[in-house]
């Protein structure tokens, strides 16, 4: 997605503690202690914050905690997964079931499918493999309780999801529009889950630059 942004604006990418070059973190994994880092790495900056899927729950958490400080956030298929409504037969509801030594596995191999995780090459799979405790820990955590308060959510929000999304995606980003103050709700067509990486044009489009055209 960043290739599409403006020049004019920086991009800050990071890995969440317990994932990629951050996989060596051993936690907590709350969305709190998410917030932690990403407060830490904005450093005071303004911003418009993007989070897709669990990162949606961090950016709204981060922009409840912070105020001012962020100019706007964007989530595509936030997980409310406190919601007595959302579904327990989720990719993350299989993952915490099997445990952290094969949460990873089983998340992935109910996103992508087992012929997609069969193909991967094993350092991938490890590598995926070592993700577990983390996604434990913080699906776990987000089950419990919601880590944000809508009313306390002031800057304008941009609620995504897409158009070939699972129903409770879909009624998700609806009930963000419907609870937040300043909110907008936004389709990405012929988009499933993955929309940030297949259709990362449309996710400019659709999601950040309203943030910065008025």
């Amino acid at each position: 997605m960043a290739r599409h942004m403006n020049a004019d604006y920086s991009t800050l990418r990071y890995d969440r503690r317990g994932y990629g070059k951050s996989a060596h973190h051993t936690g907590p994994f709350t969305v709190a202690d998410q917030v932690d880092d990403l407060t830490s790495l904005l450093d005071g900056r303004r911003a418009v914050l993007f989070g897709h899927s669990y990162g949606g729950n961090v950016a709204l958490a981060t922009a409840e905690r912070l105020g001012d400080q962020i100019a706007g956030v964007s989530t595509f298929e936030t997980p409310l997964s406190w919601m007595p409504w959302w579904p327990g037969t989720t990719a993350g509801a299989i993952g915490i079931a099997a445990g952290e030594a094969s949460a990873a596995e089983s998340f992935m191999i109910r996103l992508i499918g087992q012929k997609r995780w069969d193909a991967l090459p094993e350092r991938t799979k490890d590598d995926r493999r070592r993700e577990g405790p983390a996604l434990v820990g913080e699906l776990g955590a987000l089950r419990m309780q919601p880590p944000w308060q809508a009313d306390n959510i002031t800057c304008k929000v941009v609620c995504g999801y897409g158009s070939k999304g699972l129903e409770h995606h879909q009624h998700g980003a609806r009930w963000l529009t419907d609870n937040l103050n300043n909110s907008i709700l936004a389709c990405i067509a012929e988009a499933g889950h993955s929309a940030p990486m297949s259709h990362p044009k449309e996710c400019v489009d659709e999601l950040i630059r309203p943030h910065f055209d008025g």
